[in-house]
């Protein structure tokens, strides 16, 4: 399908509804550089609406205590907005049950949680641990110190040169000393979506667990943990319009419940001793000490704008903007696009010709223009292009088409001041 022109866009409830949602980000109406916020980096981390940083402060200002340990009202409250935004993410998910959501400081501590406790003490010399080669670092390093510990090895799946999986590859891949799978569901630097659902059902046909990093996933489409089958999910509240310093670990209960603790403290205890310890049950066995109160209050409220907003405007919108944005950018000379999956989500990673990434990242910034520029902590992924790293424009539910514009615009200028 052809993508919209601008005079198509104007004027169009779309439209309307854009501009009704940038409004809701204070930080949108801010300038940098003279010009005009423009920002492109929401892969990154995504900026935060009014209800948003609203409901933080309001715990802040009327609501902070400890939570489980009050008898209180103000540790009452706090409690009971703490977990009732673990049913929030349960029902967000699609998990089975609350007790399968576990409060996180992000993906990586949640995957770091499942290569500890789970794969590490699994792991036996020998055995095999399947990646693809668009990983993030953090789905990458855990499971290498997991495999130092154990003599396990790493085996990585191919792309394609598109930047799709090479499927075939993965099929030969899996075998009997394959302990654990473990791939993005999108990739960060190419927008790449993975058929994760497709691979869960191969995998677990030869009784293989998965875990998929759903951290640039979730904040673009629907997720629901049980369709997918899925034995571990993780995903990080500022990627989806929530704080940082949050996010989620699903896992199905009887796997959680056959895993020992990742860290001793406060709360995960059931009794202590000095003879020993028992442990509390799901799902605080995994969450240690005095935990991100405000974050999960935060990302409960960033997932009730999220479902406000609704997945069917957040996916046609950022379909229609991918497309103008590899329609626009691949006009533009000398310019070469970095991962032309079919499947893919709002994100473009590009070259300019021979010029460096941060050199044009910083003449964009000089417009207002805020894109990521370097490996996207994919090293070994840009290996594989050949290229030191990109510049990567990713998109959210509050951009807009004239915003691609701006940015093509943009690297037309930076083109005619690096060539």
């Amino acid at each position: 399908m052809r993508p919209p022109s601008h005079k198509e866009f104007e004027g169009t409830v779309l439209e309307d509804q854009v501009e009704q949602i940038r409004s809701s980000f204070p930080i949108l109406s801010r300038t940098v550089n003279d010009h005009p916020l423009v920002y492109l980096d929401n892969a990154a981390s995504a900026q935060k609406p009014a209800v948003v940083i609203d409901r933080i402060s309001r715990y802040y200002r009327e609501q902070h205590s400890n939570v489980h340990r009050g008898v209180h009202a103000l540790s009452q409250e706090a409690t009971t907005a703490y977990e009732a935004a673990r049913d929030t993410v349960c029902e967000f998910i699609g998990a089975a049950d609350r007790s399968e959501i576990i409060f996180t400081k992000g993906t990586t501590d949640a995957i770091n949680i499942v290569a500890s406790s789970y794969a590490g003490r699994m792991l036996k010399e020998g055995d095999e641990i399947v990646l693809t080669q668009m990983e993030h670092h953090s789905n990458i390093v855990p499971w290498q110190l997991a495999c130092e510990m154990s003599g396990a090895v790493i085996r990585v799946v191919p792309i394609k040169e598109d930047g799709s999986l090479n499927y075939s590859e993965f099929e030969k891949t899996l075998s009997e000393r394959t302990r654990l799978v473990a791939l993005t569901h999108v990739s960060n630097s190419l927008g790449t979506i993975n058929p994760v659902k497709r691979i869960i059902a191969d995998a677990h046909g030869l009784d293989i667990p998965v875990l998929v990093d759903g951290a640039q996933a979730v904040p673009h489409m629907r997720v629901n943990v049980q369709d997918l089958d899925v034995d571990f999910y993780c995903f990080s509240a500022h990627k989806m319009f929530g704080p940082t310093g949050m996010g989620i670990l699903y896992g199905k209960q009887e796997i959680l419940n056959k895993m020992p603790p990742y860290q001793g403290g406060g709360d995960m205890i059931e009794s202590v001793s000095f003879e020993g310890t028992s442990y509390n049950s799901l799902p605080h066995k995994f969450e240690a000490g005095t935990p991100h109160v405000a974050g999960a209050i935060g990302l409960a409220a960033a997932i009730e704008f999220i479902q406000e907003i609704g997945y069917d405007f957040i996916m046609d919108h950022e379909s229609r903007m991918l497309d103008y944005a590899n329609e626009r950018l691949g006009a533009i000379e000398r310019m070469r696009l970095i991962g032309t999956a079919p499947e893919k989500a709002s994100v473009v990673s590009f070259l300019l010709g021979d010029t460096h990434p941060y050199d044009v990242a910083t003449l964009l910034d000089r417009l207002g223009i805020a894109v990521r520029s370097g490996h996207h902590c994919t090293q070994p992924l840009m290996s594989h292009f050949g290229i030191p790293g990109t510049v990567r424009a990713s998109f959210a539910l509050y951009n807009t088409l004239d915003e691609i514009d701006i940015l093509a615009e943009g690297l037309e200028r930076a083109g005619k001041i690096l060539f």
